[in-house]
């Protein structure tokens, strides 16, 4: 995978995507991507049975982990220390919910 010289974006098939905090500690990271790809299984789930609100509801799942790894919202080199450690306490906090 090749990263853009600040580290800030990976590059897939010559698109930019908001790479991963790198401050993340690994075993939250793992954790996260756990619920990530268990909320993207969902969603095509949802979607072969025609199921809206499961749906929505996976979706919204797949959000909250990709903000707390820091592939959305304000951009991770944008926080300080604290405001990171939270984003990623909220998200796990939302996802164990």
């Amino acid at each position: 995978m090749e990263r853009t010289p600040d580290g800030r974006y990976v590059v897939v098939n010559g698109r930019r995507w908001r790479a991963t905090d790198p401050r993340l500690p690994e075993e939250v990271a793992a954790r996260l991507r756990r619920a990530l790809m268990a909320a993207r299984r969902d969603v095509g789930a949802a979607l072969r049975s025609g199921d809206a609100e499961a749906e929505a509801a996976a979706r919204r799942r797949v959000h909250a982990a990709k903000v707390a790894l820091g592939e959305r919202g304000t951009p991770w080199w944008e926080q300080g220390a604290e405001e990171r450690r939270e984003r990623w306490e909220a998200g796990l906090a939302e996802l164990d919910a």
